[in-house]
């Protein structure tokens, strides 16, 4: 065989056509481009997986599932512990369970799985999420299934395909014919071998052997002539200048991991296609090397780029940690400063997702440091509040008691007896702490409402006995002008007159305190003006008489005694009491009352203290004018 005629699949092996890549395992498994999803929320994650999904691009879908699911149980673990749901597990603990995620997803009865669900919503406000990202990582995992089960399917068909394409060429081979009709057939089997598409890879390497076996013998066994050769020589090349051209594009790419991964493509088409003539052989693959060179250390300066920033994120990271960890070291003793702490626990997290990834053998570590130190701070928080919480029920049943014991006497027409207990417990109310927040406003309206429903009573009560009292007041002022129209006879009839005054004016009942006195003063003007001497004393000095004899009403009437004179105050004191009592009622139906209500309580005891005191005195006076009087 001439040189001319020296077979194409031949001249492929002895050409160093290949890629050139400073690592092999790169080529055999490009490295991902990393995305960082640690600043995403749940219900971002949960929007961007579902976006996804109805793209329907499975592909796509297979390149960021994991990622995304990876971040979504990280970010939703974080959240629990930051809500007080999650219990407190080790480090080794929590990475078995996010290992063992995935196998409960697939692998767990429905019946099982839909029981869980239901008891996490009824305790856990982030189980309803949670069922929502498994349903739709479980609608990936169907769609990715079935897409993995069809591309098997393919590659088995492309199998089949090529096997047939080889028997073909085995046909062609041991029967070319005539040339040129062999040679197109033969580019045919070529074109099509190539459009055929990936096989299983347990199959490619004696299929591709066998495929190349058959190629060389074609070429040994059918002399191509020169133009065919020169024109099968040009058609590579014109493939391999494009291939060039966009590896040269590649290389003038910003994305570096995209780029890689890009080339390790044009690389595989490149050695799909046969060799160009000698004369551009070397140049267009120094050309397409080139390019891959440019694209190689790209790739390699942008991941020791990536070490720098590294270092620098675990020093940051390894920075809140020491903050965290200096926190959950503290000694805390009330409510307060627990939450000002957890606001500033939540703010370091924030910010701690805002740092990307340290190095692969550091990352995993230095978070295991940092979620120790927060889970640390947030056990000795629940262990405080789980104490907190005995006291607020403690406090609770306080408040219950109180409220019964209120709602014991709401209808009570005791009037002071029960606002004395009613404030009372009031006070009793404030001196008691706190209860649960979504208890709280409860427990209030109940004993508010006991209270409010004694004193609106109370308030109706006096309001028409205060009506009533005005009414005996236009009764009275009547009575007293009647009095002072009467005209005198001279005769009988005017005792008679006299008499049915006096019994008409004690009829009438009480008039309002603030006018008693006047009134009182007035009707006794108005009986001394018309009957003088006739008129029996006042009411007030009937009271005397009929409490301390009619001695005593005399010397009143006259020259007023020392027991007159205590008596008068005794009566002065008895009018304080009742003024201030009456005041009580009325400042208690306004807000913010208490302490004026507790000094005028103060005075009322103290003014029934002197009360019994003057009233001993008086009886005292009595037994030793009776003694005397005796004597």
């Amino acid at each position: 065989m001439s040189e001319d005629m020296k077979p194409i699949a031949s001249e492929v092996e002895n050409n160093v056509e290949q890629p050139v890549v400073t690592n092999p395992e790169a080529v055999a498994a490009p490295v991902e481009e990393i995305i960082d999803y640690s600043n995403k929320g749940l219900k971002e994650l949960v929007d961007l997986f579902q976006e996804l999904l109805d793209k329907g691009d499975v592909q796509q879908l297979y390149k960021y599932a994991e990622g995304i699911k990876a971040a979504f149980y990280k970010t939703l673990k974080k959240e629990k512990i930051a809500a007080g749901f999650q219990p407190v597990e080790t480090a080794v603990a929590q990475q078995a369970a996010e290992a063992a995620e995935e196998a409960e997803t697939e692998a767990a009865a429905p019946e099982a799985e839909a029981q869980q669900e239901s008891e996490d919503v009824s305790v856990n406000p982030f189980a309803e999420i949670e069922r929502g990202f498994k349903d739709l990582y479980g609608q990936y995992k169907t769609v990715r299934g079935k897409y993995v089960q069809e591309l098997n399917q393919k590659k088995e068909e492309n199998y089949e395909t090529k096997c047939r394409i080889i028997d073909e060429l085995k046909v062609l081979v041991d029967n070319p014919g005539d040339l040129g009709t062999a040679y197109p057939a033969f580019r045919e089997l070529q074109n099509r071998w190539r459009a055929a598409g990936a096989v299983p890879p347990t199959k490619a390497k004696d299929l591709y052997e066998t495929y190349s076996h058959y190629v060389e013998a074609f070429y040994d066994y059918v002399k191509i002539n020169r133009e065919l050769r020169d024109l099968d020589f040009k058609k590579n090349l014109e493939a391999k200048e494009k291939l060039c051209e966009r590896a040269e594009a590649l290389a003038e790419s910003d994305n570096a991991v995209a780029a890689f991964r890009e080339i390790q493509k044009l690389h595989d088409e490149w050695k799909e296609y046969g060799p160009v003539d000698k004369e551009h052989r070397e140049s267009i693959w120094e050309r397409f090397k080139a390019a891959t060179s440019v694209v190689n250390k790209k790739h390699q300066a942008y991941f020791e780029s990536q070490k720098g920033n590294q270092q620098q994120n675990l020093e940051a990271k390894a920075a809140l940690c020491e903050k965290v960890e200096e926190i959950e070291e503290r000694e805390v003793k009330d409510s307060n400063t627990w939450n000002a702490l957890s606001k500033e626990i939540e703010n370091i997290q924030k910010e701690w997702r805002t740092i990307g990834f340290a190095s692969k053998k550091d990352n995993q570590k230095i978070y295991e440091r940092f979620r120790a130190a927060c889970d640390k701070f947030y056990a000795a928080k629940r262990e405080f509040y789980n104490g907190f919480k005995d006291q607020m029920q403690e406090n609770m049943e306080k408040k219950i008691a109180l409220c019964e014991q209120a709602e014991a006497v709401a209808n009570s027409t005791e009037w002071k007896k029960t606002s004395d207990l009613l404030i009372n417990l009031q006070k009793q109310w404030k001196e008691i702490g706190p209860v649960s927040r979504k208890k709280s406003e409860q427990i209030w309206k109940r004993f508010r409402a006991a209270c409010d429903a004694f004193f609106e009573s109370r308030d109706k009560h006096f309001s028409d006995q205060d009506s009533q009292y005005d009414d005996n007041l236009a009764a009275k002022n009547a009575l007293i002008e009647e009095i002072n129209a009467y005209e005198l006879a001279g005769t009988d009839a005017d005792k008679e007159a006299l008499s049915d005054f006096q019994a008409r004016w004690n009829e009438i009942g009480f008039v309002p305190l603030k006018v008693k006195a006047n009134v009182q003063s007035a009707y006794n003007k108005a009986i001394s003006d018309k009957f003088g001497s006739a008129a029996e004393p006042s009411d007030r000095v009937s009271r005397f008489r009929k409490r301390y004899g009619e001695q005593h009403a005399k010397s009143y009437s006259k020259t007023p005694s020392e027991k007159d004179r205590l008596i008068q105050k005794f009566l002065k004191m008895e009018q304080d009491i009742a003024t201030w009592e009456n005041n009580m009622g009325f400042f208690a139906k306004s807000k913010n009352a208490e302490s004026l209500l507790a000094e005028l309580s103060s005075k009322i005891e103290v003014a029934k203290q002197e009360l019994a005191d003057l009233e001993q005195k008086i009886k005292s006076l009595d037994e030793k004018e009776n003694g005397q009087e005796n004597g």
